[in-house]
């Protein structure tokens, strides 16, 4: 089958989940066995040893477990969408039934699908995706390197108590300037009184 004829979707994640808390998308798994056959001798002893873990760790999942004689042993997952998985454990050792039960768990339950990206977002950005030079100056297109513009720094006052002491500066020369203005205002007063006594 080419890649073509595979249906594809979205990278997408089951009702946003894992922004808050996480929700396991497993619901229900049913363990079907059969108590003599042989092929079913990896689904017991997995029953046997491990699914009382299993149980225990993860108590938001109902297991079922279905004795059916003379049938194939089988896990079937149901998950909160609605979807089912059927896996036909015959002849698998216990080992290789705990990895797929480990898959069930950690599935979102949607259908496996070709991807088209690796990445998607719900609200694209009209101005591309981001790079590193997005909002540099475009004079950096045309310049030959080395350019000393380029990497000299300003000094910068990164420090509170400098620019605390900056704006006291700033204050206190701004109070003498309006003091000296006052001054002269009334020396100005003062020569033009005496100017109209003397005539």
């Amino acid at each position: 089958m080419t890649n073509r004829s595979m249906p594809s979707t979205f990278l997408k994640n089951s009702m946003q989940n894992g922004l808050g808390r996480y929700v396991s998308q497993l619901q229900r798994i049913t363990l079907n066995f059969c108590k003599s056959h042989a092929s079913s001798l990896g689904m017991r002893d997995f029953i046997e040893h491990h699914l009382l873990d299993f149980s225990k760790a993860n108590p938001g999942v109902v297991v079922y477990v279905k004795p059916r004689r003379h049938r194939s042993p089988r896990i079937v997952a149901t998950f909160l969408n609605g979807n089912t998985q059927t896996l036909n454990m015959s002849a698998l050792p216990k080992e290789d039934i705990c990895k797929w039960m480990e898959s069930m768990r950690t599935r979102s339950g949607v259908e496996m699908m070709r991807l088209r990206k690796t990445w998607h977002t719900d609200t694209p950005s009209i101005q591309g995706p981001w790079n590193p030079f997005i909002f540099k100056d475009p004079i950096n297109n045309i310049t030959s390197f080395p350019d000393p513009k380029l990497y000299s720094c300003e000094e910068v006052e990164t420090s509170a108590s400098m620019r605390l002491l900056k704006q006291a500066e700033e204050l206190r020369l701004g109070q003498i300037t309006a003091t000296s203005d006052d001054s002269s205002v009334p020396e100005q007063l003062t020569s033009a009184s005496d100017s109209s006594s003397g005539s």
